[in-house]
C-alpha cells in the first residue's frame, strides 16, 4: 500500500490564541481541547466575532497537537454546531478528492505513537509543530477501499462506545444511589455526623518520593495512571527489587482492602485494592488504610469519587504547573460519617453493579484488543 505526505492530503488551520480576558459566559463556544476528549467538560464563550478561518461546525475534522500524551493527542469529528477553534488544535480541511476523512480520521489515530514520538517537550507536556506533522505518512488505497475499511473501522468503533456508555450509565446509577441514600456529602441534607477524614484511619501516607530503580521483574510497582474507573489496573509491567521494596514498605505498606487516592496525575482518581499479593507505591499514589470498624471502603471511595466531594478536593489541590494533593490536604478533608451497618447496606447494594461494571470493562477490553488488530490489518494492507 502506498502511502502519502498528510500535508498533501489537506490544509492544516490552528486555532486562535484566546486570552483568559476575552473569555465570555456567553456568546459563541470556544472548542478546547478537553471539549474534544470529554462532552462533560465546560466552555468558554466567545461574545464577539473572529476572523471566520477558526471556525469550525459539525463535521469538521480536527486534530489536537499539544498536550498529555495519552489523552490530549488525536483526531475527532467536532459535532456540537458553530465554535471557535482554540490554540494548540488544528481544523483539517480534507482534499476530498483524494481521501476520504473518515479513513484519515482512523488512520491518524493509528499513526498517534509515532506521532507523540515526533513531539517535544517534558514527559507531562509535549506538542508538535505543524511541518512535522504535516510529514507523517499515511497509508492510502483507493478512495472505494479507503470507504470500506472506514466502515469497518466504525462498526467496531460503535461497539466500544456502547460500551463504554453502558459503563458510565453504571457509575452514573452507583452515584445516584449514594446520593438517594447519603445526600451530597459537601452540603449534608441530611445532617449526618462528619469528621476529619484522619480521624477514621490508622495511617494516611504515600509512597516513595524516589524513583525507583526498575526491574524486568520482581515487586510491581503503582502509580496514579494505574487507577482508572474507579480500579487498579493490575500487571503495570513495572517491577522493583525485593530488597527495594522491603526498604519502602516502612514507610508504605499496602493490604487488601485500604484504599489508594491519586495525590497527582490522575488527580482525585481513587480504588479499593483488591489484590493481597506484595506491591510498592510510587508517591503520586496516597494510601489510606481506615479503621474498618467505623468506616467502610465502598462507602468512603463512592463519597470520594461523588462529583461534589471530587471538586471540593481538588479545589485544595497546591500545584501550578502540575496540580498535586498534598498528605494534609486529605487527612484534613471532612467527610460524613453515618452509621457503619448503613454504610454496610450500601455496600450490599453497590456490589450488584459494581459487578455488572466489572463484565462490561472486561468486554470493552476485549472489544479493544479487537478494534486494535482490526486497526493493524487496514493500516498495513491485509483487511
Amino acid at each position: 500500500m502506498k502511502s502519502v505526505r498528510f500535508g498533501d492530503l489537506c490544509k492544516l488551520q490552528n486555532g486562535r490564541a484566546f486570552k483568559p480576558e476575552e473569555w465570555s459566559e456567553e456568546g459563541t463556544p470556544i472548542v478546547r481541547i478537553q471539549n474534544l476528549n470529554d462532552e462533560t467538560k465546560p466552555f468558554n464563550y466567545c461574545n464577539f466575532d473572529v476572523e471566520k478561518r477558526f471556525w469550525i461546525n459539525s463535521g469538521d475534522l480536527l486534530f489536537s497537537w499539544s498536550g498529555t500524551p495519552g489523552t490530549s493527542f488525536g483526531a475527532f469529528f467536532w459535532n456540537r454546531g458553530k465554535g471557535f477553534l482554540n490554540q494548540h488544535i488544528f481544523r483539517v480541511d480534507v482534499k476530498e478528492e483524494l481521501v476520504d476523512k473518515h479513513y484519515l480520521r482512523y488512520a491518524l489515530n493509528s499513526l498517534i505513537v509515532k506521532i507523540i514520538d515526533q513531539a517535544h517537550g517534558g514527559v507531562g507536556l509535549k506538542h508538535i509543530t505543524k511541518a512535522k506533522l504535516e510529514e507523517v505518512q499515511i497509508p492510502l488505497p483507493s478512495l472505494a477501499e479507503q470507504c470500506r475499511i472506514a466502515s469497518i473501522l466504525h462498526q467496531a468503533d460503535e461497539l466500544r462506545q456502547k460500551r463504554q456508555q453502558a459503563i458510565e450509565k453504571l457509575d452514573q446509577l452507583l452515584q445516584a444511589t449514594f446520593i438517594d441514600m447519603f445526600g451530597d456529602p459537601i452540603s449534608n441534607p441530611k445532617n449526618w455526623n462528619k469528621c476529619l477524614l484522619e480521624k477514621v484511619t490508622h495511617k494516611i501516607t504515600d509512597g516513595t518520593h524516589k524513583t525507583p530503580t526498575y526491574m524486568s521483574s520482581g515487586i510491581e510497582f503503582l502509580s496514579a495512571k494505574d487507577i482508572k474507573k474507579g480500579r487498579i489496573v493490575w500487571n503495570t509491567n513495572k517491577y522493583i527489587s525485593e530488597q527495594e521494596h522491603s526498604q519502602l514498605i516502612k514507610r508504605c505498606n499496602p493490604e487488601i482492602g485500604d484504599v489508594v487516592l491519586a495525590k497527582s496525575g490522575s488527580l482525585g482518581s481513587v480504588a479499593i485494592i483488591d489484590r493481597s499479593h506484595q506491591f510498592s507505591l510510587f508517591e503520586s499514589l496516597c494510601l489510606i488504610k481506615h479503621d474498618r470498624q467505623q468506616i467502610d471502603a465502598i462507602f468512603l471511595t463512592s463519597m470520594l469519587r461523588s462529583p461534589s466531594m471530587l471538586s471540593h478536593l481538588l479545589g485544595k489541590n497546591k500545584g501550578i504547573a502540575i496540580k498535586h494533593l498534598h498528605l494534609v490536604d486529605i487527612r484534613e478533608l471532612e467527610i460524613l460519617l453515618p452509621p457503619i451497618e448503613l454504610q454496610l447496606e450500601f455496600s450490599s447494594k453497590i456490589r450488584s453493579i459494581d459487578r455488572l461494571i466489572g463484565m462490561h470493562l472486561s468486554s470493552l477490553e476485549y472489544i479493544e484488543s479487537l478494534f486494535k488488530s482490526l486497526q493493524n490489518q487496514a493500516f498495513n494492507g491485509t483487511l
